[in-house]
């Protein structure tokens, strides 16, 4: 591929295409419509190496490239090219949401660019992008509120998450220590949203235990919080659409439970 600086274009992408897929998995609610849009960005990328701007920093140019896919293609769809009933109705949410928020909140949160950074991934102006950003937060919350159900084992970790997301609006129905306690807790009582550490209190595995309670419950949106996301965002085998790095801000957390639970109010919750 072209050179640019003594180091190709692909070099360049490859350590950053985990976290744009992380971006593309939180911005469409979807794994597999995530991973298609990260792969067309890099497909686009591969057929004209131009779009992948030189006077950018790489992880800029790459974003950028994204959007301008993003941008003008319409739905999401799956990797079949399908769109599920569930993004089908979280896209008619995001027809009442005002143009490009989720995408600056997220971009300033989950993946913390600056605003200078998303205003050039976006193409427009830094007071826009912090406008987008500020609004987002309001719209967010507005149409979000549900029942999370938190897996974490460090006492204090879990009574600041409960913090953060019950000034969200939203209510927690327990914190569970272990994969044996977060299995009960669910039988116990219904929930919306799943907030779970990767490492638990027994050396028992959240992953686990939330895959252990959508097989018996269904699915629903899940945020795992891990040290090591490029673990989780290798593009094989199911992964995590919604996942927060560790050490993690209040910011970022809201933000993401606020984008997950937008997609579970998309379907249709038995109370």
């Amino acid at each position: 591929m072209t050179e640019l600086t003594g180091v190709s274009v692909a070099d360049q992408i490859g350590p950053l295409l985990p976290f744009l897929r992380r971006y593309a998995r939180a911005l469409t609610g979807s794994q597999d419509s995530g991973d298609a849009y990260a792969a067309a960005s890099l497909e686009a990328i591969l057929t004209d190496p131009a779009q992948f701007d030189a006077d950018l920093a790489p992880r800029v140019a790459l974003f950028r490239v994204f959007h301008s896919i993003w941008s003008t293609s319409g739905m999401p769809v799956d990797a079949d090219g399908h769109s599920s009933d569930i993004q089908t109705r979280a896209h008619a949410q995001l027809a009442r949401l005002t143009p490009n928020t989720r995408e600056a909140l997220l971009l300033r949160t989950v993946e913390e660019f600056s605003v200078s950074d998303i205003a050039a991934i976006m193409q427009i102006e830094p007071a826009e992008a912090q406008k987008l950003i500020d609004i987002a937060y309001e719209e967010m919350a507005r149409h979000t509120s549900g029942r999370i159900l938190i897996i974490e084992d460090e006492a204090i970790i879990a009574m600041d998450l409960e913090t953060m997301v019950t000034d969200l609006g939203h209510r927690v129905t327990g914190v569970a220590r272990t994969e044996t306690a977060a299995i009960e807790l669910a039988e116990r009582e219904p929930f919306d949203l799943i907030l779970s550490d990767i490492q638990l209190a027994d050396k028992s595995s959240g992953i686990d235990a939330v895959n252990r309670i959508i097989a018996q419950h269904g699915d629903c949106p899940v945020i795992f919080i891990t040290a090591f996301p490029e673990r989780l965002l290798t593009g094989k085998g199911p992964e995590p659409a919604f996942l927060i790095s560790k050490p993690y801000t209040e910011e970022q957390v809201k933000s993401a439970v606020s984008q997950a639970m937008f997609f579970a109010s998309s379907a249709v919750i038995e109370v």
